[in-house]
Order: C-alpha cells, then sequence, then structure tokens
C-alpha cells in the first residue's frame, strides 16, 4: 500500500489545534542570548572562518538587528550579549570543538550566557543598545579587576586585618560622607586611578535635588543622596585600589541643578588619603589639554570649586 503525506483538514487542525498552541506557548517562555559582535575588530577576527557569513560589519548588524525584532514579534524572551573571538578561540582549544563551525559558536553562546554581561531586548534599536552594553561589560570588568587586586593583597603584617577589605570600608565611608557633605542636585562623579596594569575610571550618578533642608529625614538630617547600588560598589571598588596601593589619583564632582550654573569640585588622591583641590587647581585640571598641556577655554555656566574635606580621624584605618 502506497504511503501518502497527510495534508488534510486534520493534519491542518493538529497543527492549529490546543496542542499546537501550548507548544508555541512553551517556546515563548524559553529565553534566548544574542551574542553580538560589538565592534569592526571583533568582527574582523571572526572573518577568518569560512563558515561565518558575513563580510561587512554594517550589514552583520543590520542582520542581527533584523534577528532581534523577529524574536520579539515572537513574543520571545531575548538578552543581548558580546562575543568575544578571543574567549571563543580559547573555548575551542579548551573543548576540542572546532571554531569554524556554526554549532560551536551557538555552544559558545549558550555555555557563556550564565557568565557574561547580558542586556534583555525592548525592541530598541541594536546601535543604541550596544554603547549601553559595553559600557555594563566594561564596568563589571574594572569592578572584578579591583576586587580581585584587592582580594590579593592579604592581611596587614601589624593587626592582622584584610588590607583589601580595609580599604573598601575606608572608600565606601569616604564616598558617603562625600555624598553627604555636597550640595543638593545632581551628582556626577568620576574616580580615576593608577593600578598595576591600567589606569582604572569608575562614573558615578546620585541625585539629591530632594535632600535639602526643606525635606529632612526621619532623624532631623538631609536625606541621603539616591545612587545605584552596582554604581557605588564599582566606584568604593576603584577608590579602595588607590587607598590600599596608594597610588596616584583623584576623584571630580560635577553637582547640577536647574536655573543654576554647574559647580566643580575636585581632590587628589595622596597616600590614600583625598586631599581637596583649590578652585584655582580645579580650573586648570579642567582647563588644560591632557595631551598637549596648552590651555583649553573654560566651559560656560560652570563655576570651578575648590574640594570639602570627606576625611575624619574616625575613618577605617586604611593598614599602609
Amino acid at each position: 500500500m502506497a504511503h501518502t503525506r497527510n495534508t488534510g483538514p486534520a493534519k491542518r487542525a493538529e497543527a492549529s489545534g490546543p496542542r499546537a498552541e501550548r507548544r508555541r506557548g512553551l517556546r515563548r517562555e524559553v529565553p534566548g542570548l544574542v551574542a553580538v559582535l560589538a565592534d569592526e575588530q571583533d568582527f574582523s577576527a571572526m572573518r577568518q572562518y569560512r563558515t561565518f557569513a558575513f563580510d561587512d560589519h554594517t550589514d552583520y548588524l543590520k542582520a542581527a538587528d533584523d534577528l532581534l525584532r523577529s524574536l520579539a514579534r515572537r513574543q520571545r524572551h531575548t538578552a543581548v550579549a558580546l562575543f568575544d573571538p578571543e574567549d571563543f578561540a580559547d573555548y575551542c582549544d579548551a573543548t576540542g570543538l572546532d571554531p569554524d563551525s556554526p554549532v560551536s559558536r551557538s555552544r559558545f553562546t549558550a555555555d557563556v550566557a550564565g557568565h557574561t554581561v547580558s542586556i534583555r531586548y525592548t525592541g530598541e534599536p541594536l546601535t543604541a543598545l550596544l554603547p549601553v552594553l559595553i559600557d555594563t561589560a566594561v564596568r563589571q570588568a574594572t569592578q572584578e579587576y579591583a576586587t580581585e587586586l584587592l582580594a590579593g593583597l592579604g592581611a596587614c603584617a601589624d593587626c592582622g586585618q584584610d588590607i583589601g577589605r580595609a580599604a573598601l570600608q575606608r572608600a565606601s565611608h569616604t564616598l558617603m560622607r562625600l555624598l553627604d557633605r555636597a550640595d543638593a542636585g545632581s551628582h556626577h562623579l568620576v574616580c580615576s586611578v593608577s593600578a598595576p596594569d591600567e589606569q582604572l575610571l569608575a562614573v558615578l550618578h546620585a541625585d539629591s535635588s530632594a535632600a535639602s533642608p526643606a525635606a529632612p529625614a526621619p532623624d532631623g538630617e538631609r536625606a541621603a543622596a539616591a545612587v545605584d547600588p552596582a554604581e557605588a560598589a564599582e566606584f568604593a571598588a576603584v577608590l579602595a585600589v588607590g587607598i590600599a596601593l596608594e597610588t596616584t589619583g583623584g576623584i571630580v564632582l560635577r553637582t547640577s541643578n536647574a536655573d543654576t550654573p554647574d559647580r566643580l569640585h575636585g581632590w587628589r588622591l595622596r597616600q590614600g588619603t583625598l586631599i581637596p583641590l583649590t578652585a584655582g587647581e580645579v580650573f586648570s585640571a579642567y582647563c588644560t589639554d591632557a595631551a598637549t598641556g596648552e590651555p583649553l577655554s573654560p566651559e560656560p555656566g560652570v563655576e570651578y570649586c575648590p574640594g570639602f574635606p570627606v576625611t575624619s580621624p574616625d575613618d577605617p584605618d586604611p593598614h599602609r
């Protein structure tokens, strides 16, 4: 008896019936991860593989954007991560996989999903999402490096206390005091510290617009500034490296309020302690080209202000 393919009403009913709808619903509950080659250098590194189908980075990003939009239309919960060609090559060496294979690239993406920075895709253009993803990845890498460096410093020879932990505690106290003593407003802080292998940079945004005498906290003091915990942790870790190692560095604070000039304050890190800069030193730092040493025009609508004290004798011991 000859077999014929069932394409009649019963088959169509099966494809559109309750069971099929349950399968589609289940697929919508399975999260996805799309790993993207964010820059030309990473893209060029992947072009060595015969099975990598793209030869133009712009076309590649457009195809990735189309894929994300297609997944969103199917109500798939998707996150976007960065694809690192060097990590991929190391992964293939360690697992014995052929790097010139789409299956290997897929397996690498799936295996690193729980260990890499990713951002949920919510329909925005990929060109807008990638800078945020890159910034998030850089911030995480900075904090991980700072944390590992602090953890490796060991214990104080005199008292036995962990040096890195003590420096981190001091950095956290210093940051809280800095925000507490700053004028009310929206704050943008930058901490730069020299580390053994690189220059570490951390950025913190805080808002104390409502933390004014007109809006006291329950204990009668000014309410604490609102900060992102992840940013604060990274900022404290970077500052702690400078404190523990007594390296060069500093902090700049920019405070903004509506209808008033922005105010700039600065501090230098010396022997593990933040030393306030004078107004002239803040002006000089901002109005000098770091590369050439040539003077720059002052920024309009900005007041260059001295730093204010942010340390006190009761701060945790930095164990220098």
